[in-house]
């Protein structure tokens, strides 16, 4: 893991990032202190249509008005 300073890392930004394509991390830090961390880009996995079937189930009657008793209670 490399650490540079902000200028190095404006001047030498290509390197930075081909030592990263290889496997590389790098740190940026500004006057020595870390801010940032530059890491080799991995794409989000993908999600399945349904992968959550059958864990929760809609009621029958999810589309019917609300109790009375609910609609008057104040605090809404």
């Amino acid at each position: 893991m490399k650490t540079v300073n902000v200028y190095e890392a404006k001047s030498s930004f290509s390197k930075l990032l081909a030592a990263v394509e290889s496997g590389g991390e790098v740190i940026i830090a500004r006057a020595g202190k870390p801010v940032a961390r530059l890491l080799p880009y991995s794409p989000p996995p993908k999600r399945r249509f349904g992968e959550l079937e059958g864990l929760f189930h809609v009621p029958e009657n999810f589309d019917d008005p609300l109790p009375e008793d609910v609609l008057t209670t104040k605090g809404w």
